[in-house]
């Protein structure tokens, strides 16, 4: 039973060469490259990926790739891992285990230990996320933040930390731009209409609460706060956006 690792890049030189270290013991690592104009591929060659290419068009988001590149790879069995998360030996020894027992399911939710500032947002974990599949049987929406769907049983891992998917989370800079592209996609999705006054004031403010003190990131000192500062003003950008296009319906 092999297993393939598939790598989504635009641009991803600058953490990609700790991932493909950690994965460098799997049957196969697949990487799917929109495009990239650093030197994404000259990384995933020195490591001896498998290279294919998913045109970037006008996508900002990966999703539109995902489908494409799992079942690009040569093994039935995918583990999907971003450019900036790392695979502990823990990890991948637990998946060519799991995939050896006849009572295993289709796909299984993985666990990922994200970190900010260096620092591990323990009040983020478990934030499982569907990662490892038999490509056969599963395929992948394209909009932003989905799961594949999986015709089949879908299973959890052990939510120990030592088979967690280690992320090594953006940076202040990143961060702030990946609002704005997290936001626009959220506006489009959900198709919000209005919003009032007192969602602007409370509902940034509960987010906030919610994280910092109901999750935990109290107890991640610094960087809690302010990873708790920017999922509250992800929530006051997506509310302002939607006041925006509220308002800019009334006037056309």
């Amino acid at each position: 039973m092999k297993i393939s690792v598939v790598i989504n890049t635009y641009n991803a030189s600058k953490l990609l060469a700790q991932t493909l270290e950690s994965v460098k013991d799997f049957d196969e690592i697949l990487v799917c490259d929109m495009e990239s104009t650093d030197n994404t591929l000259d990384i995933a060659r020195e490591y001896g990926c498998k290279i294919v290419t998913f045109p970037k068009k006008d996508y900002t988001i990966v999703e539109p790739a995902r489908d494409f590149a799992i079942h690009a790879a040569s093994n039935p069995w995918v583990l999907v891992v971003d450019a900036d998360e790392k695979v502990t030996s823990e990890l991948r020894e637990y998946l060519y285990h799991y995939i050896e027992q006849p009572d295993h399911d289709d796909a299984l939710f993985i666990h990922r230990k994200n970190m900010f500032l260096g620092k591990w947002i323990k009040g983020s974990y478990p934030d499982s996320q569907l990662r490892f599949m038999n490509q056969t049987k599963a395929s992948w929406p394209t909009t932003i933040h989905s799961h594949p769907i999986i015709d089949g049983t879908v299973g959890h891992m052990p939510k120990d930390v030592k088979y967690a998917l280690v992320h090594a989370g953006f940076s202040v800079s990143n961060q702030i731009l990946k609002m704005d592209v997290y936001t626009d996609e959220d506006l489009a999705k959900r198709k919000q209409e209005s919003v009032s006054f007192a969602q602007l004031v409370f509902a940034p403010l509960w987010r906030f609460i919610k994280y910092y003190f109901i999750d935990g990131a109290i107890l991640d000192g610094k960087a809690g706060f302010i990873k708790a500062y920017f999922s509250a003003n992800m929530k006051f950008y997506y509310l302002a956006k939607v006041y925006e296009r509220q308002v800019s319906k009334k006037h056309l």
